[in-house]
């Protein structure tokens, strides 16, 4: 049975809603690690996001050796994310109207690799005016888990018909969950993936791409026909 007048939109969190290069990025000059410039980022597979390029990498892998270095690059980590980490322009603004809406469901599915995950992300959203508790969920789920099943677990916990689902992500890999669960993607190309490897090595429509936070939130209000202004 699915509830007839209820909407769905699950929303990704690092690189979707929060500025997470910039957090890492800040993580990494406390342990005198180098990033790398963004654009290099987006473009590095998953495994190599937090080693750098040749460049950066001989340094960073050093420093990320053993148990205890990647403990505490990940306790200062969840510092940042709590303390310092800031949401895109514009977010904010669209989660408060997002959640007041009627008969919609919004919520974040993450693989952030904070301690404590959903704690860390409950206080970076609320120093952004965010109160976590209106949303219909906040699930995080391990580093190597696919969302297929959890985006299909939540649809069907919440009885929406998959037309009436929607999903913002930056990575392939949200593109393909969404997909294979029939919600519509919302990709954006400004979080861990640049446009050019989603479109030419993935195959993600150039329509379904927004290339600036502010472009998606007029997407999405538009997509669910939601005045920008409530």
């Amino acid at each position: 049975m699915t509830n007839h007048s209820k909407r769905l939109l699950i929303l990704d969190a690092d690189g979707t809603t929060i500025d997470a290069y910039s957090a890492i990025e800040a993580t990494f000059l406390q342990h005198g690690m180098t990033l790398g410039d963004e654009d290099r980022f987006q473009k590095r597979h998953r495994l190599f996001k937090y080693l750098g390029g040749l460049r950066e990498f001989p340094t960073n892998l050093k420093k990320q050796l053993g148990k205890q270095s990647r403990k505490e690059l990940i306790g200062t980590l969840t510092e940042v994310y709590r303390n310092e980490a800031r949401l895109y322009p514009g977010i904010a603004p669209l989660l408060q109207r997002l959640i007041a809406t009627p008969d919609l469901v919004v919520g974040i599915v993450t693989r952030n690799i904070t301690n404590a995950p959903e704690d860390t992300l409950r206080l970076l959203f609320e120093r952004h005016g965010i109160d976590v508790a209106r949303l219909g969920f906040l699930t995080h789920i391990p580093l190597k888990q696919d969302k297929t099943t959890t985006f299909r677990a939540l649809r069907e916990q919440h009885g929406i018909n998959p037309a009436r689902s929607y999903m913002c992500g930056d990575e392939h890999k949200d593109y393909f969950a969404a997909v294979r669960t029939g919600m519509h993607p919302f990709m954006v190309s400004y979080g861990f993936e640049d446009h050019q490897r989603l479109t030419v090595k993935f195959d993600v429509p150039d329509e379904l791409i927004s290339r600036t936070p502010d472009a998606l939130c007029k997407r999405v209000l538009h997509g669910l026909d939601i005045a920008a202004h409530g």
